[in-house]
């Protein structure tokens, strides 16, 4: 399964406000929950590559299950229960990453009260903001569903290597299994690829609503690169999608 899409940290240098002798402005305070945010999905980002290196080696295992002959019936339940434990760790990696998003959103959600504190004059700020909202809660919502889907993969994981320690199992039981594996991967795609569009509309927006403000942030060269890269792939969609219509019409 392909990598999900991460947040892009950005760095923040205060300048001075005219709040800043009654406290931190409201602007700034959303910008310390976007980032903390940020940081709180640093257990996510760290459960990509060990997930798609465990479904490397689960691969592995079988192929060479399924290169074997009945007369090596051992060896495949040897290589089944070994492949088991992968999915089981997998699942656990899974969890970590559902953990790390979950507390990343309650986090995002601190800022919605504090939109409305923003001043008359940030009208435009505002906009960015309640825009970012609806972003960040369409991307929730697709993590869910991804979530939901690969764990459903999962359990059909699992079930495929029970099967597979059976020595009477038929191929017919078999071949109807492995379908049903490649139809729930394939949600986990589709649903990946939503959550990966939003993720990309999130960290464009973010970036429009911290340039909407007095927020003075600077970017570090990984960061406009990021940002450029997903800006140009939006503008891309856009003119996609206006060929789409313009065909139809």
């Amino acid at each position: 399964m392909s990598l999900r899409k991460l947040f892009i940290p950005l760095t923040l240098i205060l300048v001075m406000l005219a709040a800043c002798n009654n406290g931190p402005a409201p602007e700034e305070k959303i910008y310390e929950h976007l980032e903390k945010a940020v940081s709180l999905e640093e257990e996510f980002r760290k459960q990509q590559q060990p997930i798609v290196e465990l479904e490397r080696k689960e691969q592995e295992l079988y192929n060479k299950i399924i290169n074997l002959s009945m007369d090596e019936f051992e060896q495949i339940k040897k290589y089944s229960q070994k492949a088991a434990e992968l999915v089981e760790e997998r699942q656990k990696k899974i969890q970590l990453e559902k953990e790390s998003i979950d507390a990343a959103k309650e986090e995002f959600d601190k800022i919605k009260p504090l939109i409305d504190e923003l001043d008359e004059d940030q009208a435009e700020a505002k906009k960015k903001a309640k825009a970012l909202v609806d972003t960040m809660n369409n991307r929730y919502d697709a993590y869910q569903q991804l979530y939901e889907n690969y764990q459903a993969a999962i359990a059909l994981d699992k079930e495929l290597y029970q099967l597979l320690q059976k020595k009477d199992l038929e191929e017919d039981t078999l071949q109807k299994h492995i379908e049903k594996i490649n139809d729930s991967y394939d949600k986990v795609i589709e649903s990946n690829e939503s959550f990966n569009k939003f993720t990309e509309k999130y960290n464009r927006q973010k970036k429009e609503f911290y340039e909407a403000t007095d927020l003075n942030v600077q970017y570090s060269e990984d960061e406009r690169n990021v940002s450029d890269s997903e800006s140009k792939d939006s503008k891309k969609e856009e003119n996609e999608e206006n060929k789409g219509q313009n065909s139809e019409e």
